[in-house]
């Protein structure tokens, strides 16, 4: 480890961060490399962003391209290439039209802007339960996790928390005076939880009947990760508006915030705005990232995978009944919930040369990239039984 890095960054930056203490050089694929040469196998993805994992020829190829003729446009000018990336984002979302913005995060501040303007501040807004959309205020005011916001209050007003799966808790606070429903159907930093099909069916009926907006944050569990365009497409459910970030830029900063048909003129001129948002740069490889999961079949293959994964786990949950509590996901976005916290677990996979994050103090969350082949798996599933056996001497 480059030793004078960490002390540099004690000195330059503000402590928001809790940094692996690795010194990477360069990716490769589905690897990290760091300066030593040694090559770690990364169930990260920089938090399911890296989707066609790291130095993919064709996303160099495609910024490099884009950035020979202009790395940033004044949103007041159109170009083509923004144009191409939201024709294929809307035909995959099944969405009428999109907003791009720099982050999830903001995409997240302009949906509540929208809702705001069409129903005003009277009406409420609801997430759920152990719900993550965001650290700027809008966004925290939504995610539902006191740790993150009881240093911050106070936050909006009429933003509220429905149980999660909770459907008694549901009817009992969705009536005439609801706005909207934020809703990860997987969440991502609550610990990879499903929402179940009682509970969606409960909204649908409950849209029906009070009009409400339903928003799915598919920020992180979006763009092919869970084996469907959409977390939502396993519910046969259409949502309102659609977020998306992270795995759309192709490692580059973009969001997006697609709306139907009802809500696509609410906005008008001046309502809402980016300087960044809708970055040329970050549309062209977005533009690979799109092509890549649903016009190669890369999206069917993380199904594949994906079910190969959790099968195996779970086989492994059966090995170990005393150390894994359950195993939840779909796809490419999986949770194993220890009996206990799982950052002993993390250091252990580090020092096997696999990256993976532990969320929610207890479940190993894995994101891999979508490239990843059936072999790393393997890699992955031997050295986290290992993991686990050593675990268990202790």
């Amino acid at each position: 480890m480059n030793t004078d890095l960490f002390i540099k960054e004690k000195e330059y930056f503000i402590h928001t961060y809790n940094r692996i203490p690795i010194d990477l050089a360069y990716g490769e694929g589905v690897h990290l490399i760091d300066r030593k040469g040694n090559r770690y196998l990364d169930f990260f993805s920089g938090l399911g962003v890296n989707a066609l994992g790291y130095s993919h020829p064709l996303i160099v190829k495609a910024v490099s391209d884009q950035i020979s003729k202009f790395g940033h446009l004044s949103n007041y000018f159109l170009t083509d290439i923004q144009v191409e990336f939201s024709e294929k984002l809307l035909k995959y979302s099944k969405m009428s039209k999109v907003f791009l913005s720099n982050s999830g995060t903001e995409a997240v501040e302009a949906a509540i802007k929208l809702i705001r303007k069409k129903f005003g501040p009277d009406k409420k807004i609801f997430s759920l339960s152990n719900a993550f959309h965001g650290r700027t205020y809008g966004a925290l005011s939504l995610t539902a996790n006191d740790n993150y916001r009881t240093p911050f209050l106070p936050l909006l007003p009429n933003i509220h928390q429905i149980a999660f799966n909770n459907i008694q808790d549901l009817t009992a606070n969705i009536g005439i005076n609801t706005a909207a429903v934020f809703v990860e159907f997987i969440q991502g930093e609550g610990g990879i939880n499903m929402v179940s099909e009682e509970f969606v069916n409960e909204l649908k009926n409950l849209r029906k009947k009070f009009d409400f907006i339903l928003v799915s944050d598919c920020i992180q569990c979006g763009i092919g990760r869970t084996g469907k365009a959409f977390s939502h497409d396993y519910y046969d459910f259409e949502p309102d508006i659609i977020l998306s970030a992270k795995a759309i830029g192709g490692g580059l900063p973009l969001g997006a915030m697609l709306v139907n048909n009802a809500l696509s003129d609410e906005f008008a001129p001046g309502d809402h705005g980016t300087t960044f948002g809708g970055n040329p740069v970050s549309c062209a490889a977005g533009n690979v990232v799109l092509s890549e999961v649903f016009e190669h079949g890369l999206v069917h293959e993380v199904k594949m995978n994906g079910d190969y994964l959790i099968r195996q786990l779970l086989e492994l949950k059966n090995m170990y009944p005393d150390h894994i509590k359950e195993v939840r996901g779909r796809g490419f976005m999986i949770g194993v919930d220890f009996y206990y916290e799982c950052a002993n677990i993390v250091t252990k996979l580090r020092d096997r040369k696999i990256f993976a994050n532990c969320t929610n103090k207890t479940v190993l969350r894995l994101l891999p990239p979508l490239i990843m082949e059936k072999n790393d798996i393997d890699f992955f599933l031997y050295n986290l039984h290992e993991s686990i056996k050593e675990a268990d001497k202790k």
